[in-house]
């Protein structure tokens, strides 16, 4: 066993799943700058775990703070069906799902043994994806109403039929003695009085679960907003599901494609007690604005809390990306390359501490910031002509006249303008939205670096309207190439970026070489624009930007 000689005052432990392969205890991101990162957030244990044996302490154990509780979220990679659209039998759908409940089971019996008090489990990790209605069918256990029913399905197995893997969800929650959050498929006969009722008699819903730790179903939540999910169905209400527990008190649910969407994400939130949430999720990452560990890490940054993001781990469909997230840091595992599942433990915050919001909030003012707060004061700009990137009023040192191009990013066509030289304040405008670049660079590296800015209908893999200002590296050299997928980089940047966003609902991602995520300085509104500074780049930049949502607009 490989130990690091550390303090176990704040502890984060990363241990990988499969129990076949070899295992790594890692604390954050399995990149090198994500070790490395997760070093200087917080003293961490490092061990080595025994293939095919439970992981080893890496410390010895200690009395949990009052202030924290210890929470774990497993990256499954998960058997699935070999041919999904095919018919099967309860019997053989059984056979493949008890195969990802063995190493559920597995990964509780490890997060209990570290003091886990709660464990997520992602999206599809039980019964796989891509089915039919008609064939995942067998793959769906009956779903009572936590609401009217109290059942514990490990105490009372027989009380309903077709329930085996609430049946075993429930004997691991009682068994690890925590509370436990897993995604499956359910099933709920209708009559055809019922205005809803498909024409089959029955709703399918991808579905959430919540366990107590003494292994009582607490509630539900069903997905709703789908993603190209045909075999499940929307519930005819929105599900605002928030439990309760003894540990950490509240906590919201949603699910993968939900964090995009006002209701239920940003609705649940509005209940100030809500202070955590968990997310299963089958997240395909897309950069470079939307990779798993992205969105997860500003949904938790923007609305000040903790996060508890289990993905699936399939490298080959681009699937990976899991996290305890907290506004002033992360835990996170991105492997594009492991075959193996992965478990994220870590001690959590009950109330999580946020960011320093304003720019005035100290006493001592940096350079940059103060010529930041200047050109706010004095901006001119008032144009909203994309074309224009010059701003007369401000200082030849800062003035930009470089060339704006379009480039598809995300699928949206995207106005930007490339970062040259060692400093300068650049702003692009697209419809109402101007963005702003107020950057210096320590070297100039061989790198094409863009500012751009979307402001509009998101159309491709869903429809929802978003304004965007983003600071990237381009894929080579060429104006063309900036909006590709990106993943190593070697540019360091000291910057502020800000927009005049018309939405309250910002997200500040940061993204570094290596997949590498970083705590922005600062953010927050000053004279009706939002801004992010960052000094002190662990690795060069991949992505910085603020990605706003403007729901009534979808």
């Amino acid at each position: 066993m490989y130990l690091m000689p550390t303090s176990c005052a704040a502890r984060a432990i990363s241990v990988t799943g499969m129990p076949t392969m070899p295992n790594i205890l890692t604390s954050g991101a399995m990149s090198r700058a994500g070790r490395q990162l997760a070093l200087l957030l917080c003293s961490c244990c490092l061990a080595v775990a025994i293939p095919g044996g439970p992981a080893e302490e890496g410390c010895p154990a200690e009395p949990r703070q009052a202030a924290h509780y210890v929470a774990a979220v497993y990256e499954h990679r998960s058997f699935l069906s070999p041919d999904p659209l095919a018919l099967t039998s309860r019997k053989q759908a059984l056979e493949l799902m008890h195969r990802n409940l063995d190493i559920y089971e597995q990964q509780v019996t490890t997060a209990a043994r570290k003091g886990a008090q709660i464990i997520v489990f992602p999206e599809d990790g039980i019964h796989g994806f891509n089915f039919t209605r008609t064939s995942i069918y067998p793959f769906l256990d009956f779903m009572p109403s936590p609401h009217s029913v109290r059942w514990n399905p490990c105490l009372e197995p027989h009380r309903f039929n077709d329930t085996e893997v609430l049946q075993r969800l429930s004997c691991m929650a009682m068994k690890g003695e925590m509370f436990l959050v897993a995604n499956l498929g359910t099933k709920q006969p209708c009559h055809s009085s019922d205005p809803g009722c498909p024409s089959d008699g029955r709703y399918q819903f991808n579905t959430n679960v919540v366990f107590s730790s003494n292994g009582t179903l607490v509630d539900r939540y069903r997905k709703h907003n789908l993603y190209f999910e045909a075999a499940f169905d929307t519930p005819l209400e929105v599900d605002h599901v928030v439990f309760d527990t003894p540990f950490a008190g509240k906590f919201g649910v949603f699910t993968c494609f939900d964090i995009l969407f006002f209701d239920p994400a940003v609705r649940l939130l509005r209940d100030s007690e809500v202070k955590h949430v968990v997310y299963p999720t089958a997240w395909m990452n897309q950069l470079p604005l939307l990779a798993a560990i992205q969105i997860q890490r500003g949904f938790a940054i923007a609305f000040g809390i903790n996060l508890l993001a289990a993905n699936i781990h399939h490298p080959s469909l681009g699937m990976t990306g899991s996290g305890i997230h907290a506004p002033l840091k992360s835990f996170w595992h991105h492997n594009m390359e492991s075959p193996e599942g992965h478990l994220i433990i870590a001690e959590v915050a009950k109330n999580p501490p946020g960011l320093v919001s304003t720019g005035n909030a100290t006493g001592k003012m940096d350079p940059s910031h103060r010529k930041f707060l200047e050109l706010l004061a004095g901006d001119p700009y008032s144009e909203k002509d994309a074309q224009d990137v010059h701003c007369d009023g401000a200082p030849k040192s800062t003035t930009n006249a470089s060339p704006t191009f379009n480039s598809e990013m995300m699928y949206d066509n995207f106005t930007l303008v490339p970062v040259w030289g060692r400093e300068g304040h650049l702003h692009v405008c697209a419809n109402g939205l101007c963005c702003h670049l107020l950057y210096q660079r320590p070297t100039v590296s061989q790198e094409l670096y863009a500012l751009g800015v979307f402001d509009g209908l998101h159309t491709v893999h869903g429809t929802y309207y978003v304004q965007v200002c983003a600071l990237v590296k381009c894929g080579g050299l060429g104006f063309d190439t900036c909006g590709q997928e990106i993943t190593e980089a070697t540019g360091m940047f000291e910057f502020h970026l800000w927009g005049n966003f018309s939405t309250s609902y910002i997200f500040p991602m940061l993204l570094t070489s290596g997949m590498t995520l970083e705590t922005p300085d600062q953010l927050g509104w000053e004279s009706d624009h939002y801004f992010l500074k960052k000094r002190g780049l662990s690795s060069g930049l991949v992505t910085a930007a603020l990605y706003g949502r403007l729901y009534e607009k979808d």
